[in-house]
């Protein structure tokens, strides 16, 4: 107990005696040893490495897990060190209460059908998003975690004790130039009166011991300058280390995008697949509304009315051929679409339900929810349209567009 207390006692007057220092040059009244241009460049350097990294690992967390609360638990349990417990995604939890849904609707009902099908892609999407997930907290943001709770708090750890040191070498410092001052004094201040011999007796005593307080002192100011250096060393060296540290951030990085682009992919193949199958539903379930245009050449037979109706002031194209009889239609060849004229009637604006992408120069590229004008032509696959933008032409398919009146 007495050796703790004497530990104690010691300690509280190297931290007073560091604080005082410490103040004295905040306050500009007590010099300061200056790091060197180096290992200052070295430490701005990693204080900048660590405020970045910190705040892209904070934003990546609440990128992938934008729940408060969910961030909140998982830190707990990282911090008792249990396993997280697997969460439901988003994607996964629609996808399943869309199929709940469907067996209390009816799984034969147009509407039952679809909501399965829209709910066993929705539950694509959230195996997705949760590999996703997996990959980037492992790749990533283990990583960066390691190194703010790891590697950074070593280098706080080494930065505080050069700074204790530095204090130290600062205090012998001024320990020895009040010494030398002292013995200076002492020095020059002798006094030689016979009358009073005691008195010089007591001045060449005072110049002794403070020969010897300069002695100490110039002993204590070697050691800390040793101490000193000697932190300075390991304290670069682990600032040095911060280089590596780049590195293997951006592999990380580099980890990180690599599994974002896969899983958008994923994404956009599932979202590809389920507009294909709900197009061929649609197209099964409710018959297209642009009726087949026959050809003139070799049929006589009309279209069906719902063609006049849908796309008013358009004539049959038996009508024509009907009423000039006699009269050799020319074959019709391949349709070519800059050739085609936009019809003076017949032509109406249409909303594009869904982005489309043309397959070739005769398609006209769609972006969802945007108007364009269409109509149709003879000889044409009923289950196009011609569509223009601005001086833009194309085919466009009629299950991407919803007709306007």
């Amino acid at each position: 107990m007495d050796f703790n207390l004497k530990k104690l006692t010691s300690d509280a007057g190297v931290f007073f005696t560091r604080a005082v220092q410490f103040t004295e040059e905040k306050l500009g009244s007590a010099e300061k040893t200056e790091l060197d241009a180096h290992l200052e460049n070295l430490i701005a350097r990693a204080d900048c490495t660590k405020n970045w990294t910190e705040k892209i690992f904070r934003q990546t967390e609440v990128l992938l897990q934008p729940n408060p609360s969910a961030r909140i638990e998982e830190f707990f349990y990282e911090k008792l060190d249990k396993k997280i417990p697997s969460r439901t995604t988003n994607g996964e939890l629609l996808g399943q209460y869309m199929l709940d849904a469907a067996k209390d609707f009816g799984p034969g009902t147009p509407y039952g059908s679809t909501l399965i099908t829209v709910g066993e892609y929705q539950s694509r999407l959230g195996g997705a998003e949760r590999e996703f997930l997996q990959t980037s907290a492992i790749n990533f943001l283990t990583p960066l975690r390691n190194f703010l709770e790891g590697d950074w708090r070593t280098i706080s750890k080494e930065r505080r004790l050069l700074e204790n040191r530095r204090l130290d070498l600062d205090i012998c410092k001024a320990r020895v130039k009040k010494a030398k001052q002292a013995e200076a004094k002492a020095a020059a201040e002798p006094d030689f009166q016979e009358t009073r011999p005691r008195n010089y007796v007591l001045s060449a005593s005072a110049s002794a011991l403070w020969s010897e307080e300069v002695d100490k002192a110039e002993q204590e100011l070697r050691v800390a300058q040793t101490e000193f250096d000697r932190q300075a060393e390991v304290t670069r060296l682990l600032l040095e280390g911060i280089s590596s540290t780049h590195v293997n951030h951006l592999r990380c990085l580099h980890e990180f995008v690599e599994a974002q682009a896969t899983y958008y992919a994923q994404c956009h193949q599932y979202m590809q697949e389920l507009q294909k199958e709900l197009s061929s539903a649609n197209s099964d379930t409710y018959p297209n509304s642009f009726a087949s245009n026959a050809n003139p050449s070799t049929s006589a037979t009309c279209p069906s009315p719902v063609s006049s109706a849908t796309l008013p002031g358009v004539s049959p194209p038996c009508l024509a051929s009907s009423s000039t009889p006699g009269i050799a239609q020319e074959p019709s060849g391949p349709l070519k679409i800059p050739d085609v004229q936009q019809p003076s009637t017949g032509h109406r604006k249409a909303k594009v339900l869904y982005d489309y992408d043309a397959h070739d120069t005769s398609e006209l590229s769609l972006l969802a929810d945007e108007l364009i004008t269409v109509y149709t032509v003879p000889g044409m696959d009923p289950d196009w349209l011609v569509g223009e933008r601005g001086n833009q032409k194309g085919k466009v398919p009629v299950t991407y567009l919803e007709l306007l009146s």
